[in-house]
């Protein structure tokens, strides 16, 4: 596990606050220490969903005379604030969990900025380490053309660069390409940098390289157009809310989205009777017709509401005992190029499924951190706000991401920033206790990350909803029986 930091800092009601974390800063003329050379570098760019994904895996060897732990990983500045889910680790012992990242900004006009990777052992004189690195860009890919007909093929159009990220001399290295469809109509091809065909195609993946003796910073631009079928999703924020009642047995889960396609707009105005006349054909359309949910083993009481209201034309597939239920949801219009659809999901599942007792007074909490669509053409998300609803009484709150074996698409913790909060709903004495955790540039990768809340609920409070119900109606009782005592009636004087 990764312990994603709360800031100290104690409220008056005792519970554990977090401050917000900024990216470092680094001075104007800061040039990463050469120290480390790559002796090999294999770097592959994923293009199969609506934003770019890309891993590098490189040798690592220490050229200094001391022991180095601080590896720097450049950025252009264009794209810098559009990085999502970056992570290293250890790649022959990934195991061990992601390395400590921070995003440091170059002070000034700088073109380039830096993640800083901090190695949990110093590397030695001459020693090597191989590293895994994993992260995506947001909003990456434009449509061009910007605009077509309705039953037209959709290209999207990506830029990146022949050449791997690096601060530090590369001997060896290679970039492959990897599209949705064997369709590229347009690629850039290198004449200077290798000799023979440059790049070198292989079904839907497109190979650059090997290159030899490459400089630190060294950059050759290379551009793709190729066709896209699916629709290109992205939502301005996406809100989580994880209710937990310890009295009622139950966790209630919410997700608010306010989506939007990126894909190329309608070139003219939308023709229902050609769209269900495609609808019947089965034919690939850049518009979002339809989305699946998968929800946890137990879901029940599923509900997809809009603008408008409830939506019918859902369906829900509860899963064999032990398998995820699918909820298939279809909007009430086609989500084209440009269009936005703002909904709203929620369900209700057992809260023994997900909640331990750790001892004494102390839960622990385990929930997927983001849950959401799972579909090929995925979902990127520019804001997402999680928050964990507690009950009245819960105190000494404090969270972790479970760190598996894989990327899990979150962002080191010096991008999440953390809240506590009080929630007060129907029936509140002081207040719920409410973990509100922030992140931006995160994308459906997140899906399969866990978060762990663990805090103290002393036994006592759990007699507290029961008794402010039973005041309450004490008090209504009360109240009818003195006025219906009260001697309203006219009389003669």
């Amino acid at each position: 596990m990764r312990f994603l930091g709360v800031a100290a800092g104690v409220l008056s009601c005792g519970i554990l606050c977090a401050a917000e974390l900024t990216a470092n800063s680094l001075p104007s003329d800061f040039k990463p220490p050469q120290v480390f050379k790559h002796t090999n570098l294999v770097r592959n760019i994923n293009l199969e969903k609506g934003y770019a994904r890309e891993s590098v895996n490189v040798v690592v060897q220490n050229t200094d005379k001391k022991p180095q732990n601080e590896y720097y990983v450049p950025f252009p500045s264009t794209v810098f604030d559009h990085v999502g889910g970056f992570e290293v680790r250890n790649k022959q012992s990934p195991e061990q969990g992601s390395f400590p990242v921070t995003a440091s900004r170059v002070e000034g006009d700088s073109d380039v900025h830096f993640y800083k990777v901090t190695l949990p052992e110093p590397l030695a004189p001459s020693a090597q380490i191989t590293l895994g690195t994993s992260y995506y860009f947001l909003g990456s890919l434009s449509p061009l053309p910007k605009s077509i007909d309705q039953n037209d093929q959709q290209f999207l159009v990506y830029s990146s660069d022949a050449y791997a990220p690096s601060a530090y001399e590369t001997e060896t290295q290679k970039t492959k390409v990897k599209f949705p469809s064997p369709n590229v109509p347009e690629y850039t091809t290198t004449s200077k940098l290798k000799s023979g065909q440059d790049p070198e195609k292989q079904g839907t993946s497109y190979t650059y390289g090997p290159y030899t003796k490459v400089a630190p910073g060294a950059t050759y631009p290379v551009t793709f157009r190729f066709e896209a079928t699916k629709p290109v999703l992205a939502s301005s924020i996406l809100e989580r809310d994880v209710e937990v009642s310890h009295w009622g047995g139950n966790i209630a889960f919410e997700e608010r989205y306010w989506l939007r396609n990126e894909g190329a707009n309608l070139s003219k105005n939308f023709d229902r009777v050609d769209w269900a006349r495609l609808s019947y054909t089965h034919m690939p359309t850049a518009a979002l017709k339809e989305i699946t949910y998968p929800l946890k083993p137990g879901s029940v009481d599923p509900y997809f509401t809009d603008d408008v209201g409830n939506v019918s034309t859902s369906r829900y597939r509860p899963g064999n005992p032990g398998r995820d239920a699918h909820l298939e949801l279809k909007p009430r219009y086609p989500v084209f190029g440009g269009w936005k659809y703002s909904f709203r999901v929620g369900w209700n599942n057992q809260l023994s499924s997900f909640l331990r007792k750790t001892g004494g007074e102390s839960y622990a909490l385990k929930v997927p951190f983001i849950e959401g669509p799972k579909s090929p053409e995925g979902v990127q998300y520019d804001k997402v706000v999680v928050r964990v609803v507690l009950p009245e009484g819960a105190s000494d709150v404090r969270y972790e991401v479970v760190d598996g074996k894989g990327p899990n698409g979150l962002p080191d913790a010096s991008q999440i920033v953390a809240n506590i909060s009080t929630h007060r709903t129907f029936m509140d004495t002081i207040g719920r206790t409410a973990l509100t955790l922030t992140v931006d540039n995160l994308s459906d990768e997140a899906r399969d990350s866990q978060l762990v809340v663990s805090y103290n609920y002393p036994f006592s409070a759990s007699f507290r909803k029961p008794l402010t119900f039973t005041a309450g109606l004490f008090g209504i009782f009360a109240s009818a029986w003195f006025i219906g005592s009260l001697d309203i009636s006219i009389k003669k004087r």
